[in-house]
């Protein structure tokens, strides 16, 4: 374990650290654009300067390795001349565009100068005008002229998505990032050079315009787009959630995560919630409040097991719920009502062991692992064609559904729906709003469930880790929890004044508490 001396703080970092991880080690900011930690060393923005103790010159931070007891720091005079300089030279043809840019409040430009630039500009020529509104593709729009050609865009094409899109074409001032041979920047990947780009240049089309970064809180979560269960950060407001970026996890997604997991947010947002309980059927609902849906559910369910037997309840699981939400399920079910036909329902079976080989799994739910492990435990063996000719030979009195937060991923809902409505009885717990389930021409229940960012669970995804989450906001009041709507059904009285509110205060500065330095 080689020791150096960091300004002046004595530390020890593995073999093989590169100077600029050192600097990160010992929690001491350096300059830096093009270095990125899940990237190959490329050396051209020439900003993570540093002196070296013995060396007559300056040295790059990223390209340059730790040797025992070598002393760096990035505070000398000379370091900050050369910091300042590299700047200026980057800067010489950015445009002024901070007040209209996406990237203003999270941009490294702004940072930077912040930190380490603070120069009297001394360039009087007229700027380089280079491209603007350049369409990349379905999902990114390219601004050539904030580029600052660090590459982290090309050499996130060629090295993790190996698709090869992007190159610098030009030379000079000229030289500007652009498609290859015109293939479009389009893989299950893109949006992960609009998270590493230091700069505005490159911005998502969802994203584009329709928030400042300033206006929104963040809650660290996992991607409940698929079995692999990459570490993100949903960005949220009073209006409801915005964007989701991925989070650094070596034992899960290293840095990255696939354009499909972003769209999870769609999904908690109003427009796409069921948002109070409805009781009925097709075209005659009545509305209720869910806590007294789940009550009604629960006084039915009790007396069918008591009078009438568990035999003639089924329970339908998907696998996108939490391990706590359904030890309570298969507790009150299983144990409770001692119901033995509970049936999984896999979306797209014939997919489930798909992998692209980078995260991208085919097995579309979060906690498939976490079913299937609780259902084994139990003995209890799911059997679809079983379900199937139960309910069409009027075997079952109930059917109740944990059905699926993102309908979007259950490409079989409509069917599966239709299905299922044909027994005398069916409820409905879900998140989502269902214009198959509100076509059921049985008695059904409809009960609203809150989403993944709406509550605290643990996942389990495909190789078995547990993943633990916590609440970040609520996006429909009345929406309950898996776990919350159980426990109306045994019986149990809830105090709905404990539960977390929606956020109301429009649009104040969230982050006025966290500002940095000025």
């Amino acid at each position: 374990m080689p020791k150096c001396t960091i300004n002046g703080k004595a530390i020890e970092v593995k073999p093989g650290t590169t100077v600029i991880q050192a600097f990160k080690a010992a929690g001491v900011e350096i300059a830096h654009y093009c270095w990125h930690p899940g990237l190959s060393v490329a050396g051209v923005c020439r900003l993570c300067m540093v002196q070296i103790e013995g060396q007559a010159k300056l040295q790059i931070g990223c390209n340059t390795l730790v040797t025992e007891g070598m002393v760096v720091n990035n505070t000398s005079e000379p370091v900050k001349e050369a910091v300042k300089w590299g700047l200026d030279f980057h800067l010489i043809n950015h445009p002024l565009d901070c007040p209209i840019c996406d990237q203003a409040g999270e941009c490294g430009l702004q940072d930077q100068y912040v930190h380490f630039g603070k120069y009297d500009p001394e360039m009087a020529m007229p700027k380089q005008k280079k491209h603007k509104v350049v369409d990349l593709g379905p999902t990114i729009v390219l601004d050539t002229e904030r580029c600052i050609l660090c590459s982290r865009c090309v050499r996130f094409t060629d090295e993790v998505s190996k698709t090869n899109e992007l190159g610098i074409f030009n030379r000079g001032d000229r030289s500007e990032i652009g498609t290859v041979e015109n293939k479009p920047l389009d893989n299950n990947y893109s949006l992960n050079t609009v998270d590493i780009c230091p700069v505005g240049a490159l911005t998502s089309k969802d994203f584009r315009f329709r928030q400042r970064v300033w206006y929104l809180k963040e809650a660290a979560s996992v991607c409940t787009g698929c079995s692999t269960g990459c570490n993100v950060n949903v960005y949220y407001n009073e209006e409801g959630a915005w964007r989701v970026k991925p989070v650094q996890n070596e034992k899960v997604n290293g840095y990255w995560m696939c354009d499909k997991g972003r769209d999870i947010y769609k999904f908690v947002n109003k427009e796409a919630r069921l948002q109070t309980a409805k009781v009925g059927s097709k075209d005659q609902w009545r509305l209720l409040e869910g806590g007294q849906a789940a009550k009604d559910v629960g006084d039915s369910l009790r007396q069918v097991a008591k009078t009438e037997g568990a035999d003639k309840i089924a329970l339908v699981v998907t696998g996108q719920y939490t391990n706590e939400e359904y030890d309570s399920l298969l507790d009150f079910f299983n144990g409770t009502l001692a119901v033995k036909n509970v049936y999984h329902w896999v979306n797209n079976p014939e997919d489930m062991t798909g992998f692209d080989g980078i995260l991208f799994r085919g097995d579309r739910n979060p906690n498939t692992a976490g079913l299937k492990a609780r259902l084994e435990k139990r003995g209890l063996k799911s059997d679809w064609l079983d379900l199937e000719k139960k309910i069409k030979a009027g075997a079952y009195k109930y059917v109740v559904v944990a059905g699926p937060e993102n309908n979007s991923v259950f490409p079989d809902l409509e069917s599966k729906a239709k299905m299922m409505s044909a027994a005398p009885h069916l409820v409905w717990l879900t998140a989502a709003k269902s214009e198959a389930v509100d076509s059921a021409t049985t008695a059904t229940y409809q009960i609203p469930l809150k989403t993944f960012i709406e509550k605290d669970g643990t996942y389990t995804n495909h190789v078995g880790l547990e993943q633990k989450v916590k609440r970040g906001t609520t996006i429909v009041a009345g929406a309950l929890t898996l776990s919350e709507a159980v426990s109306l059904m045994s019986g149990e009285e809830l105090d709905f004044s404990l539960r977390p509110k929606p956020l109301t205060n429009l649009k104040t500065n969230f982050f006025t508490a966290k500002r940095g330095e000025l």
